[in-house]
């Protein structure tokens, strides 16, 4: 039976993945990737990169195809497009972007270590109000919460 660390780990036999300050010097050298965020909206809402969009991994598919309720048109349209795929740790972007190549994406990466990462190295957040937030409130807004009753029993 594979876990989910499993599954990550053979998407990343196929995979590429750019750390936050390989992204922040492709932007300010003018690149224009599409920053494809897969969180849930609720985690998008709290904060995000400025400029990425946001489409969750539950209906990323669709979202890739003309001719459905969650169609998203660039998606559907970039093929050929660079993405960087974005998730809060660097996970499911991996398992994303590995399912985006499936479907013949073919300049797809994902963002290494995540918005946390992105916010580690001080780069600008944004929430859904357009408030850009600082170093500080990533990290609270990124910290881990689990509760005691989703732990391994012991």
């Amino acid at each position: 039976m594979e876990r989910y660390d499993d599954l990550v780990a053979e998407a990343l036999t196929r995979v590429k993945e750019i750390m936050p300050w390989d992204l922040s010097r492709a932007l300010a050298a003018g690149s224009r990737p599409i920053l494809l965020d897969v969180r849930e909206p609720s985690e998008f809402d709290l904060l995000r990169i400025p400029g990425s969009i946001n489409v969750p991994r539950g209906v990323l598919e669709q979202s890739c195809e003309w001719d459905y309720d969650e169609t998203v048109p660039e998606l559907a349209n970039g093929r050929e497009r660079e993405i960087v795929v974005i998730c809060r740790s660097g996970k499911r972007s991996v398992l994303a972007a590995d399912m985006l190549q499936r479907m013949g994406y073919t300049n797809v990466v994902s963002l290494k270590t995540g918005v946390r990462g992105w916010s580690d190295y001080e780069q600008p957040l944004t929430n859904a109000k357009g408030e850009e937030l600082d170093a500080d409130d990533g990290d609270e807004l990124l910290a881990p919460r689990v509760k005691p009753e989703q732990r391994k029993p012991k």
